[in-house]
């Protein structure tokens, strides 16, 4: 017996609004609700939830985008907020988990921002309906999942089967390579793309340069997509890009579900309308998990936005 689909009360910061729209356009159970965010005038948030009261009783869910810190705090308000309204149960989506590359401590006195904020999560209060909910899509380190408390339930989702569907779209999709940049972007995506041809990457040092190397698989006359999980200055893809291409692949692309790109790094790969400069990749495929990436890079080659709205509104109905 098919369990009965829930009407949810989608909610959402400012970032994020595009994106709830695309959401709430999956489904006609989905519900955009909307919350005035002010701040006083020293700075600190005057927020206010609108028909508070038509909450009570309601399956409820917030979309956030933690960009930066300073976005943080008011969102942790509205979360801390909503469950308290006497829901039914509550769901928090956050695309991209923006501390989960700080997750190791190497020596005394690192300290891992990843556990601090699955901990400011963890103390979300809990709904009626018992637990929160918490939506990521691939978090850099799965052992993450344990970072939280048990008042949270992680769901881990993943962006890689947007990029499967992509590249079946694709001309001469039989002819498609699968490049992971190092060993653990491998052991991450590998299961999700087996049926794929693979390359795989890593870094070897040299004096003191670290030098991208190919550890396995061939590339030769092949469309080589790099897959990784996010991009920071995208140092490494360009140095991937290099090799693969020194050793025959006939054109490179490049798919990371989080395109943070901080200081505009995303630049260095734009294709310039000109003769001279080199297009060093073909398609360059992101999610919409990064809301001002996906604002600044829209209608720029080589790159192209896959979507998360239709994988949100299927994981509001677990």
């Amino acid at each position: 017996m098919e369990r009965s689909k829930k009407k949810v009360l989608l909610f959402y910061c400012v970032e994020a609004e595009d994106l709830a729209r695309k959401v709430a356009a999956q489904s006609n159970l989905i519900q955009l609700q909307s919350i005035n965010w002010r701040s006083f005038d020293d700075g600190f948030p005057n927020l206010f939830i609108k028909n508070a009261h038509d909450i009570r009783g309601q399956h409820v869910a917030f979309l956030g985008s933690f960009s930066s810190p300073s976005v943080i705090f008011e969102q942790l308000s509205v979360i801390y907020a909503l469950p308290m309204l006497f829901c039914a149960s509550f769901s928090v989506v956050l695309p991209f988990f923006p501390t989960g590359s700080f997750e190791r401590i190497e020596e005394e006195g690192d300290v891992a921002t990843a556990f601090t904020l699955a901990r400011m999560l963890s103390n979300t209060p809990i709904s009626r309906g018992g637990p929160t909910s918490l939506v990521i899509y691939d978090i850099h380190a799965l052992q993450e999942r344990f970072y939280f408390g048990d008042s949270i339930l992680p769901v881990f989702e993943s962006g890689i089967p947007l990029l499967k569907e992509r590249l079946q779209k694709l001309p001469e999709s039989d002819k498609i390579v699968v490049a992971f940049p190092d060993d653990g972007a491998w052991k991450r995506f590998h299961k999700l793309l087996d049926h794929f041809p693979m390359v795989i990457c890593n870094k070897v040092r040299e004096g003191d340069k670290r030098i991208v190397r190919i550890k396995e698989g061939n590339p030769a006359n092949c469309h080589v997509v790099i897959v990784d999980d996010l991009v920071q200055s995208g140092g490494t893809l360009i140095e991937c890009q290099k090799v693969l291409a020194e050793k025959g692949a006939a054109k490179v692309s490049a798919y990371v579900t989080h395109g943070v790109f901080p200081k505009k790094s995303w630049e260095r790969f734009v294709h310039k309308n000109d003769n001279v400069s080199v297009k060093a990749f073909a398609h360059f495929w992101i999610s919409d998990s990064c809301p001002l990436t996906v604002e600044a890079i829209t209608g720029k080659a080589p790159f192209e936005v896959l979507s998360l709205a239709k994988s949100i509104s299927d994981a509001l109905q677990i």
